[in-house]
């Protein structure tokens, strides 16, 4: 098997294709369809289908929100674990200072970066793209979907 491309900010987006190059299109093109349905045959049955084709809408979406939430949720216990092994005393003390986004964004951060990039984060409120882009030496997570 091949090895992966290294990761670095311009290329670790993920895209999940059975997600977002099949289900998500059929599902709007479903709600454009209902649409067009109620406006060729209004009636409580083509509405009906409008209002189905929304929910199901909803719940795709809320549904990958939730499994993001919780990787999120796991990717912090995970850095601040990390952290906490690596970080001297003065800093460790300051792992609680860091937002749940910061810390995701420093997940990307080799073990050499992560006190000045901390003290960074905390100092100049980084946002994660902020983190991200200042990492020089990029810690890939080729798990997160």
């Amino acid at each position: 098997m091949a090895s992966p491309v290294p990761q670095t900010y311009s290329n670790h987006a993920r895209w999940d294709p059975p997600f977002h190059f099949f289900a998500l299109p059929v599902i709007l093109f479903t709600v454009i369809a209902a649409i067009v349905h109620f406006v060729q045959r209004p009636g409580w049955f083509s509405a009906w289908l409008i209002l189905f084709a929304a929910a199901i809408v909803v719940v795709t979406v809320k549904s990958r929100f939730y499994a993001l939430k919780a990787q999120d949720r796991i990717i912090r216990l995970e850095e601040r674990l990390r952290l906490a092994g690596l970080l001297a005393d003065p800093l460790r003390g300051r792992i609680g200072g860091l937002t749940e986004s910061q810390l995701i964004g420093l997940r990307f951060a080799c073990d050499a970066e992560i006190p000045n990039l901390i003290d960074q984060a905390l100092s100049k409120n980084l946002s994660q793209s902020e983190i991200k882009k200042a990492i020089q030496v990029w810690r890939p997570d080729y798990f997160r979907v």
